[in-house]
């Protein structure tokens, strides 16, 4: 007779149980079933908010309908349980009694609500289901503004939410700083003007004591402090509690704040029952994270077959998440409490990074670390923290940028075979290896054979390097498909979006991908539809693609302000011009600051200032200086032979020229340019990405030159040139660079990259060895016949003003609360700066 294997609960952790139990046992010894409370198969929790991008909950589905029946389990969806009868082995439900022999409880949290009177108010919502998301969706309609209760990872997933649907969202934290069980207060700092840059207001420190009706919207909060703040729905994203009324009034042991207390194996008192997930509490600990489920899940499925080798006994709550766009990660011991402990940081507040290392008293191994602003160095500090991997000699390496361009990586070939890969589905190196010894050769197959990767997905970068190191130590050839969801290059998408006149990224995953998107596909589609069609950033099929810089076209500044920089082409400004700038400066009270490309930069304006300011600068005949985008920023130039004695050419002319030909092309990355008037080379052209330099009989160009981190000296690409003949051979060079080249890469890496380097580029481009020349300038024609200045466009239009609104529930005008300091008669901002000034 088979024994009755029951499971409550079919979320994320309950499903991975059912999968490794199948794996593990004699199906012929089991009859399995599945109660599930909501109406859903199981479903993945961890993206839950992409459900309003996409719309359909089979697309978060963690398992094919057919999974179920295939595998002879039964499955009760929408049948919550009432009782557990510990002494008939019994569970009840409203419909009926089904009896177990071993039963696992995975009823996972429950979303807690502080005890504010007013709370149970319509409108006064949680943040966990598909079904709290379609009763949020259906609160927003017709409104405009959301506050969430709540700073940590939920309410800050929830916060995403609600500007997803249009409204103005704020969230509301009670401890002095967001995700206070993560980040320490540097980090926090920075996190809060990070997020309310991109237009969520933060209010820290706040208690709230009563909601009631709102007297210009639906509800009104006030807190301890006599505030007050109206918004017409409440999220409330406080946290978690575990689901544990079941084993409690089964009476099962129960850990100190609650939940049911499990052993090594997941076995609670009852030697009958097992608990996972959220529901658990081991060693008197709540873990509640995916990860640590899974691990409970493959420590019970195996206890329940016999094999007791397999034991959970706490868990890495290591977290890699991209909140409202801003990358944050958290490892190990990131509050520095292992005795002796020292610290390393690192703080950029104008590109807005903050890395903080936590290493042993003899600086041999990495405890812990906090990243906010950019997770690269996240999988590399993981795999030193998780395997114990000595340091190295100077482990600030690993967090400063070097002359190199980055951090230093810890390659695939340093890592033990027993290095933890996939924590969520306890992958290692070496189940990466067997895997592939077993005949996997792709990205997704690997992921469907191990499980790696599906489950929160922070480990995708690490496993793309370590299979990609894998297959190249076997001799294969290695696939740079540009991310999961695009099969492709970033050169391939492009032939694909040109040759089928694709306009939108929707269109482009619908064809040719799959999934949602990411933060790599999503800014280089849109890089790469700017490039083709040269619509504007904020068109509905744009606009949810773009960064901070290119939503708002200005350059966000350490103290959540922005720059303004207006086109100057060549650097020539006539005096009424350059007054109108002042005047604006001026009037807006701007630091002012004449740059390295020959314009002039406005430090300092407010988001909603931005509009005003463009209105003035756009009147005056200024425009977009694309200071913000992965485009042409400047051509810089000298005065040529109109005033200089050893001019042989009008370089200011032909730097206008060029300045207004590529102005807005959207490329790979930024481009620079200058002319030289002689080959004196006052303009620096050497150093650019296209240089030109006069001759007696023309002009020579050189091209893929940079300055910055890691400089190279550009290439004579061609000599002797006409105006005709330069103007031609930039525009065959540019586009084949817009074409072909990858993400986020230079035109001088292009080159050291291209294979047969700078002869090559002369056969396509000089000698047409391709016959693409002509195209290659047509459709650079193309864009300069489109060319729309971005500014103009969005003051001209009420709906993209709308972007540039002021804080919502602010006490008074955002300006007058930016920290200030005078410093050579002109506004920077003040030095130290407290996290609540610049909030």
């Amino acid at each position: 007779m088979k024994k009755q294997l029951l499971v409550i609960g079919n979320g994320m952790v309950g499903q991975h149980f059912i999968e490794q139990f199948l794996e593990m046992a004699d199906r012929d010894h089991w009859d399995i079933t599945v109660l599930g409370e909501e109406p859903h198969a199981a479903y993945d929790r961890v993206h839950l908010s992409e459900y309003f991008e996409r719309g359909q909950a089979e697309d978060l589905l963690l398992a094919d309908p057919a999974f179920y029946s295939g595998n002879q389990i039964r499955l009760r969806l929408g049948e919550p349980v009432t009782q557990v009868n510990t002494q008939t082995k019994t569970v009840v439900t409203a419909q009926a009694e089904y009896p177990y022999d071993q039963l696992v409880l995975a009823t996972g949290s429950y979303p807690f609500v502080p005890p504010i009177a007013g709370k149970d108010q319509e409108h006064c919502l949680v943040y966990r289901t598909l079904e709290d998301l379609d009763a949020i969706k259906a609160s927003a309609e017709g409104v405009t503004r959301g506050i969430v209760v709540g700073g940590g990872l939920l309410g800050l997933e929830a916060a995403h939410a609600l500007t997803k649907l249009g409204l103005e969202a704020a969230v509301v934290e009670f401890a002095p700083r967001l995700m206070p069980v993560q980040l320490d207060a540097e980090a926090g700092r920075l996190l809060r003007q990070k997020i309310e840059d991109l237009g969520v207001r933060v209010h820290t420190e706040k208690a709230t004591q009563l909601i009631r009706p709102g007297d210009e919207h639906r509800l009104c909060m006030e807190f301890s402090d006599d505030s007050k703040l109206e918004t017409d729905l409440i999220v409330f994203s406080a946290g978690i509690r575990p689901q544990d009324a079941l084993g409690r009034e089964a009476g099962l042991t129960l850990g100190e704040r609650g939940g049911i207390l499990v052993d090594n194996h997941c076995r609670t008192s009852d030697p009958n029952i097992y608990a996972i997930g959220e529901c658990a509490v081991w060693n008197n600990q709540h873990f509640g994270l995916v990860a640590p489920g899974y691990q409970m899940a493959r420590t019970a499925a195996a206890a329940l077959n016999g094999d007791a080798s397999l034991t959970f006994t706490g868990a890495d709550m290591s977290t890699k998440l991209k909140l409202l766009g801003v990358d944050v990660g958290s490892i190990g011991d990131a509050h520095v409490t292992t005795p002796g402990a020292q610290t390393y940081r690192y703080l950029n507040e104008i590109d807005g990074i903050y890395y903080k290392l936590v290493v042993s008293e003899d600086n041999r191994k990495l405890l812990g670390a906090i990243l906010v602003g950019d997770n690269a160095p996240y999988d590399t500090l993981l795999q030193y923290a998780l395997n114990g991997i000595d340091l190295p000699e100077q482990p600030e390496a690993l967090i400063l940028p070097s002359n190199a361009g980055g951090p230093p990586s810890l390659g695939a070939d340093a890592l033990p075979d027993e290095a933890s890969i996939c924590s969520c589905h306890n992958v290692t190196k070496g189940d990466i290896r067997e895997a592939m010894n077993d005949g996997i050769m792709n990205l997704a197959d690997l992921k469907a054979g191990t499980k790696a990767s599906t489950g929160c997905g922070g480990c995708a970068a690490m496993l793309k390097t370590v299979f990609e190191h894998e297959l190249e130590s076997r001799g294969v050839s290695v696939d740079r498909s540009l991310c999961e969801h695009f099969a492709y290059t970033r050169q391939e998408l492009f032939h694909l979006v040109r040759v089928e006149e694709i306009h939108s990224f929707d269109e482009l995953l619908e064809k040719h991908g799959k999934g949602g998107g990411c933060e790599i596909c999503k800014p280089t589609v849109a890089s790469i539809l700017a490039s083709c069609w040269n619509e504007h950033v904020h068109e509905e099929p744009h606009v949810s693609l773009q960064d901070t810089n290119d939503t708002f076209m200005a350059n966000m500044q350490k103290n959540g302000t922005y720059s303004v920089v207006p086109r100057i082409p060549g650097g020539e400004i006539t005096p009424e011009m350059l007054i109108k700038i002042g005047e604006v400066g001026k009037k807006y009270r701007l630091y002012t600051k004449i740059t390295g490309g020959q314009r002039i930069d406005l430090f300092g304006a407010t988001l909603d200032e931005l509009p005003l300011i463009w209105e003035e600068l756009v009147a005056a005949g200024f425009e977009t200086g694309h200071a913000y985008g992965k485009s042409l920023r400047t051509v810089k130039s000298c005065v040529g032979n109109t005033w200089c004695r050893y001019g042989v050419q009008d370089s200011v002319s032909m730097a206008i020229y060029l300045e207004n030909r590529y102005k807005g092309l959207r490329s790979p990355h930024k481009i620079k340019m200058a002319v030289s008037g002689c080959t004196r080379e006052c303009a620096e052209a050497q150093s650019k990405d296209i240089g030109v330099i006069a001759t007696e009989n023309g002009w020579n160009l050189f091209v893929c030159g940079n300055g910055g981190m890691r400089p190279r000296h550009a290439d004579l690409f061609a000599t002797d040139l006409s105006d005709e003949e330069l103007i031609a051979t930039i525009d065959r060079v540019l586009m084949f660079y817009v074409r072909t080249g990858d993400r986020l890469q230079r035109t001088s890496v292009w080159l050291e990259n291209l294979e047969g380097g700078l002869d090559y580029l002369k056969e396509v481009v000089l000698a047409d060895s391709l016959g693409i020349g002509c195209e290659l300038e047509t459709q650079m024609q193309q864009l300069v016949d489109t060319y729309q200045c971005e500014w103009k466009t969005a003051i001209e239009d009420p709906e993209k003003r709308k972007r540039f609104r002021s804080y919502v529930n602010a006490d008074e005008p955002r300006r007058a609360r930016i920290q200030l300091v005078e410093e050579r008669g002109q506004l920077i901002p003040a030095r130290d700066i407290t996290e609540e000034e610049v909030a």
